[in-house]
Formats: structure tokens, sequence, C-alpha cells
């Protein structure tokens, strides 16, 4: 019986695709550059306090707990700083994953992007225009006598509701240091917990080998302990806070003996193997 139990988890997580012996593993499969998606949720066209970049875009769909968790940061915003505009949603992924056009990753619903939520100089909410970069000192130049302003205070709110999220088990949020650097010295200067500052500076990065994402959030979701079970390969490091995976059943000796069968390269089948080259002498 254990044995039976224990088959299909290490053929998923070997090999990180459904297997005949598991054919109905739901969710992300794979790392998020390759794999694929299955059991997946669309991001509705706009919800309460945000919306999509692109209305009419297939490459919205995401695993379920990443669409519940954008949903719900965004919710939170909304509440805690009333009256601005709605966060823009970048691209996810397609409805069962793989390649889509202007992304290495987003290929397991795990990964999104969201623009920056925007003010004017003078601190007025204003609808993001689209991908613009951010400066160090927070300014962004749309046009030659236009500026925008990045809106540090629900950045961060946004930020502090991803990292602290149970549910969302949020892995990184890639962004260039000057953004970074104004969020946490934000935060700090509000006396916003430690522990979530520490979080919100652990999970920021600015990328190495792409764009230095100044002009948008790229997030990745962690893979849960179920989803990494079941095939889902984080491709980065596991934070101390984030769900641990659970505990492989005990297998004793006949458990052992009827996986062994399984091994193509076993001893058993080593036995019987054709006679090896130079064994007549």
């Amino acid at each position: 019986m254990k044995a039976a139990l224990f088959l299909p988890l290490l053929t998923v997580g070997c090999f990180g695709i459904p297997t005949p012996l598991a054919p109905s593993v739901d969710g992300s499969v794979g790392v998020p550059h390759a794999g694929v998606l299955r059991g997946a949720e669309e991001l509705p066209v706009r919800g309460p306090g945000f919306a999509r970049l692109r209305p009419k875009s297939p490459n919205y769909w995401g695993n379920p707990r990443l669409v519940r968790g954008i949903s719900a940061a965004a919710r939170a915003v909304t509440e805690a700083a009333p009256g601005g505009a709605p966060l823009l949603v970048g691209d996810i992924s397609a409805k069962r994953g793989g390649k889509i056009p202007g992304h290495r990753s987003h290929r397991t619903g795990r990964d999104v992007d969201l623009l920056f939520y925007l003010t004017t100089p003078s601190g007025a909410s204003v609808p993001s225009p689209g991908f613009v970069k951010v400066a160090t000192d927070g300014l962004s130049q749309v046009k030659d006598d236009h500026y925008l302003r990045l809106d540090v205070e629900r950045n961060w709110i946004l930020v502090r509701e991803l990292v602290r999220s149970k549910e969302a088990q949020v892995q990184w949020l890639f962004a260039s240091r000057s953004v970074e650097a104004l969020l946490v010295d934000y935060a700090r200067a509000r006396g916003e917990p430690l522990d979530v500052i520490w979080r919100a500076e652990t999970m920021l990065l600015e990328p190495g080998d792409s764009s230095p994402h100044d002009d948008h959030f790229h997030v990745r979701f962690a893979c849960s302990a179920d989803e990494e079970v079941a095939g889902c390969e984080g491709g980065g490091p596991r934070w101390e806070w984030l769900d641990t995976l659970p505990p492989l059943p005990d297998l004793d000796g006949r458990a052992l003996g009827e996986i062994a069968k399984e091994d193509p390269f076993g001893l058993e089948a080593a036995h019987h193997a054709t006679p090896a080259l130079g064994s007549d002498g």
C-alpha cells in the first residue's frame, strides 16, 4: 500500500510532468522557464482595485493561488488607501502554460507582472500609462515636459500584503534597487513591522539576467508544499516562513522491494540481462 502511494510521488517529483502514473496532476508543473500549467484560473478583466493591462489578451491564466493572491492584495491597497487608480496587471501565463511572447518565464502560472502605482508630481493618483521607467528619485519622464512619480505609499502596501500573505506564498518580487530603496525607506519611516520589512528586503531583487525592472514588479509565487510533491519545481530558495514540505512516509523492506521492481537498472534486471561484452574470454 505504501509503495502504491509513493510511486506517483517519485515519478512526478523526478520528472516534473504529468505521467500515466499520475494523469490528474493539477497546478504548476515544472520550473518557471520550462513547464506547463493545469487546472488554471483566469484573472477577471477587472475587479476590486485592479484591471488587466490588456483586457483581450489570452495570457491571464494562472495558478488559482496566484489569482487569489493578486486579487486580495489589490483589494487591500484600495481599502488602505481609497480613491486611487487601480492596479494594472500585466501578463500571467497561457491557459495551459508554456512559452508566451515577450517572456522567458511565465510558463507555469506562477509569474505575473504588476505595473507600479503612479501619481502626479503633486501626489494625485493617476492610472498608469503603461511600463514607464522610474528613476532613482522616484520620478518618471513620460513625455518631454510631463513627469509622473512613483506612488510609494500604495506600492509599499502592495508589497506588504504580498510578502505577509500565508496563502500567496511569494518567492520573489523582482524590481530595481532604486525602487526597493524607496519602498523600504518609506516602510522604516512609517514604523512598519520589522519582520515584514525584512521579508520585503529578502524578496525584492533586481535581476541580473534581464532588465532592471524599473518599470514594474515581476512577482513569482513559490510552489506550495503540496504542489512541490505534485511536480512544481521551485527555481530558487525556499524561505523559512513558507510552508515546509510534508514528510515522506516511512518505507519498510517490502515497500522498497515493490519500488525496486520499477527500476530497469536494478539488480534483478541486471541478473537477467544479456552477458556483458568480453564474458566469453
